[in-house]
């Protein structure tokens, strides 16, 4: 203890120019969800409840409030709106104020209504930017960093139309990742997603359904062939082939590895490059920037494990996360990158029963005083891990297979997809201006102060701060 009291007391800001910026999101990581991954860790490493994780490590942390414009508990396109562009939104919209309302194609296009950000203040500053995630490239995460629209789900035309509105003028995400002002400058583009970008009758490489866009449109190959023109340019599907791809000499990497979001981190699908293998090759690229570099990575299969309810695979998600945030830190220097850890909103997992120290926190947990069974150490309150009563009792998990990945973990209320929970999440951060995320903040104040370390965007900033007598 007295060695983390010096830790404490040696703790000093940089106070200077963050040059880069990581942001790390992990798309549904409670507290809960991070205390879970610590355990599993520790368990696996001998280290048990003293692990420690690498986003632990950092000097400085912060409670994040999540509600969106209109609701209590957020979804992922509004909080993206907030922690990325710094403006409050109503739910299922992304990169747009207040005033749009879901679904009001004619509001979503008035400019005043757009918000910026972080990352394309990265763009006007002359900096190189990029994204990374698990899930497709065109969901409500990754999508906060380019994307304007009313409507979360119209990721390609095809949504838009399903929905009876004009995709020529609601403009799709995946469209406006290619062509958009913000999206078509981003250099490097890693995820999930595929179907979204190419037309119908395109088959897919590696079968199954093919494409899903109306118009015929294979904006695969225009990205390949507007960068083409302005540098070298690359796109992947594979892992194999990405593991290839000569980050020295690589100006522009497209990587498409599934045809919806990538594949559950537990099953290791051979086709799917890791977190941490996409995050090693962005951050090679972008450094090459001698002016600066903004870097989005989301390790989204978290939430929509937790979706399901099935905690094994959430904690093998963030266990992924927390190897991508290992690498990072360990390949950029605090002096100059500003590296940031935290969740858009919480999920209902909870940790509960008096296991002993050191026991696994994926198995069961502790006996109940009322019916004599035993219960996992990890539940949901709420999703389709609801399993009722027969005959007047509730199942005994000690007879399911507890131990598949895919289990699902018993939930009190049934829902056929649980539902986020609201409570705070944590934000860590290390590097220049770090310590503006203490206290308690609205996830809205992330990006301002983001700009205010970067010198960048609008506001604040810490360079014209220093310019003041």
């Amino acid at each position: 203890m007295q060695e983390e009291l010096q830790s404490q007391l040696d703790k000093t800001p940089i106070v200077k120019q963050a040059k880069n910026i990581i942001f790390f999101l992990g798309d549904g990581t409670s507290i809960s969800t991070l205390t879970a991954a610590r355990l599993a860790k520790g368990h696996l490493t001998g280290n048990h409840e003293h692990e420690v994780m690498a986003y632990e490590k950092f000097p400085y942390s912060t409670l994040i409030k999540t509600y969106s414009s209109d609701k209590v508990v957020t979804d992922s396109a509004a909080s993206a709106t907030a922690y990325l562009n710094g403006v409050k939104a109503n739910q299922a919209t992304i990169g747009v104020d207040a005033n749009v309302l879901l679904y009001d194609c004619d509001a979503m296009n008035v400019p005043k209504y757009h918000t910026k950000s972080i990352l394309t203040d990265f763009q006007e500053a002359g900096k190189s930017t990029g994204i990374v995630t698990v899930t497709r490239v065109t969901h409500a995460s990754p999508a906060g960093t380019f994307a304007h629209t009313a409507e979360r789900h119209w990721e390609n035309d095809d949504d838009v139309n399903d929905d009876d509105y004009d995709s020529e003028k609601c403009d799709d995400i995946a469209e406006q990742l290619v062509l958009g002002d913000t999206g078509s400058k981003i250099k490097v583009i890693l995820g999930g997603g595929r179907q979204k970008f190419t037309p119908k009758g395109v088959v897919d490489p590696e079968g199954g359904d093919g494409g899903k866009r109306d118009d015929g449109k294979n904006l695969i190959e225009t990205w390949l062939n507007h960068k083409q023109e302005l540098g070298n340019a690359t796109y992947t599907w594979n892992r194999d082939q990405f593991l290839t791809v000569d980050t020295a000499n690589t100006d522009y990497l497209l990587g498409l590895f599934d045809w919806g979001h990538m594949g559950w981190a537990i099953d290791k699908e051979p086709s799917n490059p890791t977190l941490q293998e996409m995050a090693k090759a962005a951050i090679e690229i972008l450094q090459r920037d001698d002016n600066g570099y903004f870097l989005f990575v989301e390790g989204g299969n978290i939430d929509l494990a937790h979706h399901k309810n099935e905690y094994r695979s959430a904690i093998e998600e963030a266990l992924e996360f927390e190897k991508a945030i290992s690498y990072a830190a360990s390949v950029t220097d605090p002096e100059e990158t500003l590296i940031i850890v935290t969740a858009d909103h919480s999920q209902p997992l909870v940790i509960n029963g008096y296991q002993e120290r050191g026991a696994d926190v994926l198995d069961l947990g502790d006996y109940s005083n009322v019916d004599g069974m035993p219960f996992t150490a990890l539940l949901y309150t709420q999703g389709p891990g609801y399993r009722g009563e027969v005959n007047g009792e509730r199942p005994d998990p000690s007879l399911e297979d507890y131990t598949n990945p895919h289990y699902a973990g018993a939930a009190a209320v049934p829902l056929t997809s649980s539902n986020h929970a609201g409570e705070d999440v944590i934000l860590y951060a290390r590097g220049p201006h770090s310590h503006l995320f203490t206290g308690i903040h609205e996830n809205a104040f992330i990006p301002h102060a983001l700009r205010y370390a970067s010198c960048t965007g609008h506001g604040l900033q810490f360079c014209t701060q220093q310019e003041q007598p």
